[in-house]
Formats: C-alpha cells, sequence, structure tokens
C-alpha cells in the first residue's frame, strides 16, 4: 500500500458508503441514521491500478469534552494524524454548515494533502451545495456520489501524482519483502505433521466475543498498547466488527473486536441487528475466538451462548474473564469459575480460562500463551498409525454397543483434516452408534492425545457389504443356458 487515505466529515454524509465502494466490500456498517460509524476502520481500498489504505472515521461532531462524541472525534483527529491524505466530505445537498467550516480549518492546519469531496452530488438539487463549498478554501470540490459511483474516475485522477510521489518515498524508506507462500492450507504428505505457523502475509485471525461492557475494546486497546478503539463506561460503543493488524509477543496477528452480543429477545434496532451479525461473520472468518466474561456476572446465558456458537462454528476457544483487578476473593472465585466452566460447557471441556484485567494488563502475558496453544491444537495432525493403535485400545476397553442385536465393527480410523481436527472412523452400521459412544471417543481424543478446548468433529462411515453381488438384481437367463436347460429337460 502506497499511501493512506482517511475519509473525514460530519456525521451521516456518506463516508462508509464511499469506504465500502473503495475497499469492494459491504464492510462498514451503513444506515440512514447519524452517527453509526464510532471506531476507526480500516480497508485495502482499490481505485483502477492504485492500491491503497482507506480508513473510515466517526462523524467530526464540535465537541472537546469526555464525553461519547468528544471522544469519537479525538479518535477521528487521530486518523487526520495518521493519514497521507485526507478526503473531507461534505453533503452537497444539505450544503456547507458551521461545523464544515471549523473542520476545514483543523485539516488546513494539520493535513499537508485535503481533498474536498461534495458527496452526494448527484441531481440538480446539489448545485447550491457544489458552489459553496469553494467558500472553504480547500480549492476546488471533488463532485462523487458515493452511492452510485459517480466522481470516481476524477478521484483517481487527484490521487495518481500523489501516488506516485508516495510510492517514490516508499521505495527509499521501505525493504521490499519477497516472501514465497502456498496459497492452499490443506495439508501434504511432507508437511503432514508441520503446525503452519503465522506469518506478516497470513496473520493469525483472533475474534475477541462478548455481552455488551465485557472490556472487548479496552483489553484490544491495552494489547496494542494505544487508545485505538472507542471506550468508555457506556455499554454497546462499538458497533462494527473492527479488524486490526499487529505484532503481540513476535506473532502477527489480526484482532477482531465487535460489537457486544445481547439476547436476541433485546435486540430490536436494526442497526444493532447489524452489528451482531457483523460480529458473527467476524467469528467465522476467525481462527481462535476469545469469549470474553465479566468477572461480576460470569457465564450468563448468553454468555454460554456465545461460547457455544464459536465451538459449533469449529473455531479454537480462549475463555477470559475480565475485570479480574476489582476482585476480592480471587481464590475462591477462580475455583467457581472452573467448576461453573467444566459443568456448563462440557463441550469445550479443557480449553484454557484465563483472569485478565485489560484495565492494568495484567494476565495478558497468559492470554497469549493460550491464544497460541490454542492455535497449534486447531491445527494439529495426528499419524493415521497412531490413531488406530489409539482406536484399538479404546475398542478394547469399552467395545461398542450392539443395538437390535447388530454388532459395530470399527475398522479403520484416519484424520481427514484440521482446523478443526476431524476424523473418519469406518464402521459397520454407522447409523446406529449412539451419540454416547461418539463423545466416548471425541473425549478419549482430547485426553490422549492432548488435544484440550478445541472442537473436534467425528464422522463414522460405513464400508458397504462384503458381498459384491447382494443386492444386484438376478440376471435373465441367457440364450445358452436356456438351449442347454431345454435338451436336459
Amino acid at each position: 500500500m502506497s499511501f493512506t487515505l482517511a475519509i473525514v466529515g460530519r456525521p451521516n454524509v456518506g463516508k462508509s458508503t464511499l469506504f465500502n465502494r473503495l475497499v469492494g466490500k459491504k464492510l462498514a456498517l451503513v444506515d440512514d441514521q447519524p452517527g453509526v460509524t464510532r471506531d476507526l476502520r480500516e480497508g485495502e481500498g482499490k481505485l483502477g491500478d492504485l492500491r491503497f489504505t482507506v480508513i473510515d472515521t466517526a462523524g467530526l461532531e464540535d465537541a472537546t469534552d469526555n464525553s461519547l462524541e468528544g471522544r469519537m472525534r479525538r479518535l477521528t483527529e487521530r486518523a487526520v494524524d495518521m493519514a497521507d491524505i485526507c478526503l473531507f466530505m461534505i453533503d452537497a445537498r444539505t450544503g456547507v454548515t458551521p461545523t464544515d467550516e471549523v473542520f476545514a480549518d483543523i485539516l488546513r492546519r494539520k493535513s499537508a494533502h485535503v481533498i474536498l469531496a461534495a458527496n452526494k452530488a448527484e441531481g440538480n438539487a446539489a448545485e447550491a451545495g457544489v458552489l459553496e463549498a469553494y467558500g472553504l478554501g480547500l480549492g476546488e470540490p471533488l463532485r462523487l456520489s458515493g452511492e452510485h459511483g459517480e466522481g470516481m474516475p476524477d478521484l483517481y485522477s487527484i490521487l495518481m501524482p500523489l501516488a506516485e510521489k508516495f510510492d517514490a518515498q516508499a521505495v527509499d524508506n521501505n525493504p521490499v519483502v519477497d516472501v514465497d507462500l502456498d496459497d492452499e492450507d490443506d495439508w501434504d504428505e511432507e508437511t503432514e505433521y508441520e503446525v503452519p505457523m503465522p506469518t506478516v502475509d497470513k496473520p493469525m485471525q483472533v475474534a475477541v466475543i462478548g455481552r455488551p461492557n465485557a472490556g472487548k475494546s479496552t483489553l484490544i486497546n491495552k494489547i496494542l498498547g494505544e487508545e485505538r478503539l472507542l471506550t468508555g463506561p457506556e455499554a454497546g460503543i462499538t458497533r462494527d466488527a473492527i479488524s486490526l493488524r499487529m505484532e503481540w509477543n513476535d506473532i502477527p496477528m489480526r484482532i477482531f473486536d465487535t460489537a457486544g452480543m445481547r439476547k436476541k429477545a433485546k435486540v430490536q434496532e436494526k442497526l444493532e441487528k447489524l452489528s451482531v451479525s457483523d460480529g458473527l461473520r467476524a467469528v467465522k472468518f476467525a481462527e481462535v475466538v476469545v469469549v470474553l466474561l465479566d468477572a461480576a456476572i460470569p457465564f450468563e446465558q448468553q454468555d454460554l451462548r456465545i461460547a457455544d456458537l464459536a465451538e459449533r462454528e469449529g473455531r479454537a476457544v480462549v475463555v477470559a474473564v475480565n475485570k479480574w483487578d476489582i476482585e476480592d476473593e480471587k481464590q475462591d472465585k477462580l475455583k467457581a469459575l472452573k467448576e461453573s466452566f467444566d459443568r456448563l460447557l462440557p463441550q469445550l471441556r479443557g480449553a484454557p480460562l484465563i483472569t485478565v484485567s485489560a484495565k492494568t494488563g495484567r494476565g495478558l502475558d497468559r492470554l497469549n500463551d493460550a491464544i497460541i496453544r490454542a492455535y497449534t491444537v486447531w491445527n494439529r495432525r495426528i499419524p493415521t498409525a497412531a490413531l488406530n493403535r489409539w482406536l484399538t485400545g479404546m475398542l478394547e476397553q469399552h467395545p461398542p454397543p450392539a443395538p437390535q442385536g447388530k454388532r459395530i465393527k470399527m475398522r479403520y480410523m484416519t484424520q481427514a483434516k484440521t482446523r478443526p481436527p476431524g476424523f473418519v472412523v469406518m464402521c459397520s452400521h454407522p447409523d446406529k452408534v449412539p451419540a454416547a459412544y461418539s463423545r466416548y471417543l471425541v473425549n478419549g481424543l482430547r485426553k490422549d492425545f492432548d488435544m484440550p478446548g478445541t472442537p473436534i468433529r467425528i464422522t463414522l462411515r460405513g464400508q458397504g457389504d462384503k458381498n459384491p453381488y447382494k443386492g444386484r438384481k438376478k440376471a435373465p437367463p441367457s440364450k445358452l443356458r436356456k438351449h442347454l436347460e431345454g435338451r436336459r429337460d
């Protein structure tokens, strides 16, 4: 990426719509009501042959106190400092407002490269607003329509000379890294027992999920070492699933901060529904999911549903209990937490349970170790010979039942996939094997091959009947046989 472009402006001028068009995906939530975007969202922008980093920002509010709007404004001003180019957007149909004039003055002082864009400029209703934009003193306004894609060639012609300038700077300042990586995640025979470790080009995908106000954004800010995400005492601040690239203890990661997930019956507003679905999408793309609980009220029904969701999606799961710094009886509380965890989430038996404090940073090293460990187990592959020796021992210790007098023979076992580990058992009468026996095999795999917590999938497959002629229709008699039978008579 040769340069960074930050899209800034008042709320509801169309910043997220343009952001989605530039990245070519519906990454940012878009709604008619103002103030939908609150955090900084980064994406890989594409415009013709230009490739750049684009940042969607919260709407600039005329507030400087410690209110939610004031904190959002400080975060947006930080994006202006980070960006090489600022695209200052106004609503051409509304025209220039006093707030636009205030922020135009700020951008003149803070940013070396400012592009003034009059969005929603399609149609005659926008003419007056476009003419007013000249008075901001930022040059000729660019007529745009983020929704319909109008004005994109003009934006390209403005960005091209700036991109060439930043490309030249990148050659001087940045080393060239040439890394050959396979696009396939499947295992082959030579790499069968190796765990693919994260790289800069393929960082580990980690999603942090939980109920509202559990401290997800605060935790990620503490890991980053900077106030990158909007936080505060209000519940439900985060709306978009924000992804951030970083190195945590020398391990490349992409961490997703998600919106708090409430019970389905309580989610009524369209915007909250969009936020939750965005978080669910982040879980599906993640490799490791950190389920963050509040130490004051852990393992509520919603927490259990969230953890179960991560397991059903086949993700490696780490359970972290936040706000541990304000807990008084730590030993007794920890013992009770572990007992509740084993009882309420048996499908995640053995998954790491880590106590952390997002406020003070205590426990973050243990959390990092748990994430790496969960990722390693999630990618583990077991040799087929070892699996079949293990299966023989399990069958001797506890043979499968014989429902309706039909004896079940388990003949062969192999690992079909990783991420999560999936196994295939060839057996007779697979449809007759009880679910309890499959759980017996899963628990044995966890214990004997040191795979705690990770989801394990077992597929029972029939080998077919040994008699190749069973079920075939009787062949009609041949002419020769008819002739011989006639002579015999």
